[in-house]
């Protein structure tokens, strides 16, 4: 026989000096598109309807995925669009900075069925060893500025020199050259990317393929038996130690004078986030009683800041405040107050209170930068902002706190924690410590003032 041959739904044909069957299914529910199985250099045509037949019984049993066709860079972009509304901004985000910075660059134009174990394995090692797309700047900048304030006898460059040599913004470089005068120095990244950073972006393969498989993409999920590169011996986890009771009296005592001074102690005796100390809202705060509902954030996504619900769910709670806190927000609302009615109509009608004198939200990146300029004004060992909730837990639990009790208090749930009935009503059992913690900070705070006047 010669020529092309067909039967409903398969297809044999001669290609060149062999011949090739191609197996039709139904449309795919994602694209629309008939899905189709090909495959050549069988000697005969008898071989390939033999072979064609036992694929048309696969494909119909479901042993076969119906889309065989599809890359991964195609699949990603509609499952990411397809999941939009049911991920949250910074989720989404997230999930398509790391589709377009890691997974398309290496994976993007395999066939998404070719994807192995084995494939994800190897991935995730380039990752780890030189994943890394974003080149080191601040490095760059605090060289240059280092050589050539040598050179100029002690006056750096320009931001604008800085800028056109390492390819920054003047803004950027303005910022880098302010944190170099105080002595603050960019710790050199690596050309791999971080564990955590790899093991996000298996959260996002392993997500995707999943639902992959019940697309009818795939028949079996890889990511879901890959395996994370082990941590190299060289790099060890780097811990930033919390403060001591002490140091955080003596960056508060400064922290006092900043304009945001009751925010700042919002912080310490809470543990809140940046995302939610930036969030917070009169509506949520309750003087009188003395609790703060915990439910908002303000977060920053691609550059641009957005209002969020809570991080997780067990980030959703209301905390008691203590008297100490609770003092210095009253004096912070008053001057909010104060310059609301100043402003008078022009003033932004909203209930946010870490807001500029005009009226305006604050940025969670505006908290960072001036939480360092008080660190380093206070002579305290330097720490993340998000190292001050370390700091509460840790001397939290020094002060004796429950743990239980604490992890609820800021949010920070675990398995156990997770599994269990959340509330929205604040039971008071967190009163106690944070009557306790308020005690002990304000006892290390008067020692810090009465050191301060002695000298």
């Amino acid at each position: 026989m010669s020529g092309q041959r067909s039967i409903p739904g398969l297809t044999v044909y001669p290609r060149g000096k062999t011949w090739a069957y191609q197996v039709e299914g139904e449309r795919h529910p994602l694209t629309g598109e008939r899905q189709r199985k090909y495959k050549g250099g069988f000697p005969t045509e008898r071989e390939a309807w033999t072979a064609g037949v036992d694929a048309q019984k696969r494909v119909n049993q479901g042993q076969v995925p119906h889309n065989r066709r599809i890359k991964v860079r195609d699949f990603l972009e509609q499952w990411l669009e397809a999941t939009r509304p049911a991920l949250k901004a910074t989720t989404h985000a997230n999930y398509r900075n790391m589709a377009e910075f890691y997974v398309y660059p290496t994976l993007g134009n395999r066939w998404l069925s070719d994807l192995s174990v084995q494939t994800l394995n190897a991935f995730y090692r380039h990752l780890s060893e030189q994943g890394r797309v974003r080149t080191d700047t601040g490095t760059a900048m605090y060289e240059m500025w280092t050589a050539r304030r040598d050179e100029r006898g002690g006056f750096g460059p320009l931001p604008s020199e800085i800028a056109a040599a390492c390819g920054t913004s003047k803004a950027a470089a303005r910022a880098a050259t302010m944190r170099f005068r105080r002595g603050r120095v960019p710790t050199p990244t690596t050309p791999g990317l971080s564990p955590k950073s790899v093991k996000h972006v298996h959260a996002l393969m392993r997500r995707a393929l999943r639902d992959a498989v019940a697309w009818e993409c795939l028949l079996s999920n890889p990511a879901a038996h890959a395996v994370l590169p082990r941590r190299r011996a060289e790099t060890p986890v780097q811990r930033t130690a919390p403060w001591t009771v002490e140091e955080l009296a003596r960056w508060l005592r400064v922290a006092l004078e900043d304009r945001y001074g009751g925010l700042w102690v919002l912080a310490a005796t809470t543990g809140l986030r940046r995302s939610e100390l930036a969030a917070v809202r009169r509506t949520r705060l309750d003087l009188e009683a003395q609790t703060l509902t915990v439910e908002d954030t303000r977060v920053v996504i691609n550059g641009r800041v957005a209002d969020s619900d809570g991080k997780t769910r067990s980030g959703r709670r209301m905390i008691a405040l203590d008297d100490f806190t609770i003092k210095h927000l009253r004096a912070y609302l008053a001057g909010l107050d104060a310059e609301r009615e100043a402003f008078g109509a022009s003033y932004p009608d909203h209930d946010h209170v870490a807001v500029s004198p005009e009226g305006r939200c604050l940025s969670p990146d505006t908290f960072t930068r001036r939480f360092n300029r008080l660190v380093d004004r206070a002579g305290v060992p330097r720490i993340r902002l998000h190292d001050i909730r370390h700091t509460y837990a840790t001397l939290a639990m020094d002060a004796g706190a429950d743990p239980k009790t604490l992890s609820d208090r800021i949010g920070h749930a675990n398995t156990s924690i997770t599994m269990q009935v959340y509330t929205h009503r604040s039971t008071g059992k967190d009163r106690p410590l944070a009557e306790r913690m308020s005690a002990l900070i304000q006892a290390a705070l008067d020692a810090e003032q009465d050191a301060v006047d002695a000298s």
